[in-house]
């Protein structure tokens, strides 16, 4: 069965990163960049202060822990499961299509990536949508796009971006629902 799951995997893989193009490739590899979502996360954090103007704070706080405890998971995922990338795997190494020589690290389950983007996406959905609908529609476009872009560039299984993107997605409401329970019990000024 985990054969069958590991062949479909790489299956889906070697189909996805094969779309790849010219026009794409800088695409792919800035939406693979942290750096180049910084407006967004500006923008997400001013959002979020004009939400939070006297707790402010507790908001930066939480979205600290968010991501640490997002990558520390996934480091310890990594590290534990020990599954090669694609761009390390020696069976597929030939079929990977990768850019500028990146081939990230030895191991990829999970995605961190798409941990850290479902992460962030998830917890401005569930703090901010509720007064400004197309925080939905914004955030799932900047997790998708984050997320595709590592199977694009080859270093990320689907398997390992779904897995990235269920722990996110947890991660990133369960803090957002934290944060809302905690603020109201021990700062209840309301903002």
């Amino acid at each position: 069965m985990l054969e069958t799951i590991k062949s479909l995997d790489e299956s889906l893989f070697l189909f996805l990163n094969g779309q790849h193009n010219t026009f794409f490739d800088p695409l792919m590899w800035l939406f693979s960049a942290k750096l180049f979502w910084g407006p967004l996360y500006v923008w997400f954090l001013w959002l979020l202060y004009k939400k939070y103007p006297k707790h402010y704070w507790t908001v930066l706080i939480t979205i600290a822990l968010l991501i640490v405890i997002s990558d520390q998971l996934c480091n310890l995922s990594k590290e534990s499961v020990m599954r090669y990338r694609p761009s390390q795997e020696p069976h597929l190494q030939t079929l990977v299509h990768t850019l500028n020589g990146y081939r990230g690290g030895t191991y990829g389950f999970y995605s961190g990536h798409a941990s850290n983007a479902f992460a962030v996406a998830f917890f401005m959905i569930s703090l901010v949508a509720g007064e400004r609908k197309y925080i939905i529609a914004v955030s799932i476009l900047y997790a998708v796009l984050t997320a595709y872009s590592r199977i694009y560039l080859g270093v990320h299984y689907p398997g390992d971006i779904l897995m990235g993107a269920i722990v996110g997605t947890i991660l990133g409401k369960g803090l957002a629902y934290a944060h809302e329970k905690l603020r109201a019990k021990y700062l209840p000024v309301q903002d």
